[in-house]
C-alpha cells in the first residue's frame, strides 16, 4: 500500500487530513477504525510529502480536487460514462501538469537536441508561461512532448493520480 492509497482510504471512512507543521492533522466525525489510522502512521512522511505544495505551488490534494472536478463536469454536464470523463480529466491533469512545471531554455537553441537554428528548421517557442518559453525543432517536438507527457505521468501518479 501506498501514501495515496492511505489517504484514500482516510477519506473513505471521513477523515480529513491536513499537514499541520510536520504532524498530520486529522478529522473525523467518529473514532476512525485503527487499521486506516495505522497506514496513516506508516505512511506519515510520504503522506506529507504528498500533501505538501510542489514546484508548482499544488499539493496532490489539490491535484486531486482538479481531477476530480473534471471528471464530474464531464460526467454530469457533458453526459460522459464515469470511464470516459475520468480519462479526458486525466488528459486536462497531464496538460495543466505540463503548464504548470515549464522547462524554459534560452532562444537559439533546441531543448530536445540542443542544436541551434538552421534555415530549414527553425525553433519554435513552447509555452507561455513569463519565465521564458522552451525553444524547439519542429522535427524535435514530438520526441520532446512525449518526454514531457512522461514526466507529467510520473509526477501524477506519485499523487495517486492515474
Amino acid at each position: 500500500m501506498t501514501a495515496a492509497h492511505a489517504l484514500q482510504s482516510a477519506r473513505a471512512v471521513g477523515i480529513f487530513v491536513r499537514i499541520d507543521g510536520d504532524d498530520l492533522e486529522l478529522r473525523a466525525p467518529a473514532q476512525p477504525p485503527q487499521e486506516v489510522l495505522e497506514l496513516l502512521s506508516l505512511h506519515k512522511a510520504d503522506i506529507l510529502r504528498l500533501l505538501r505544495p510542489t514546484n508548482d505551488g499544488w499539493s496532490s490534494e489539490d491535484w486531486q480536487v482538479f481531477f476530480d472536478e473534471r471528471a464530474a463536469i464531464l460526467e454530469f454536464d457533458g453526459c460522459l460514462p464515469r470511464a470516459e470523463a475520468e480519462a479526458r480529466a486525466y488528459a486536462c491533469c497531464l496538460t495543466e501538469w505540463i503548464n504548470r512545471n515549464p522547462t524554459p531554455s534560452p532562444p537559439g537553441r533546441c531543448q530536445a537536441c540542443g542544436g541551434g537554428e538552421p534555415p530549414y528548421d527553425p525553433l519554435l517557442p513552447f509555452g507561455t508561461d513569463t519565465i521564458g518559453h522552451a525553444w524547439v525543432h519542429r522535427a524535435c517536438w514530438t520526441a520532446w512532448y512525449r518526454a514531457r507527457e512522461a514526466e507529467a505521468i510520473a509526477a501524477l501518479a506519485s499523487m495517486g493520480i492515474r
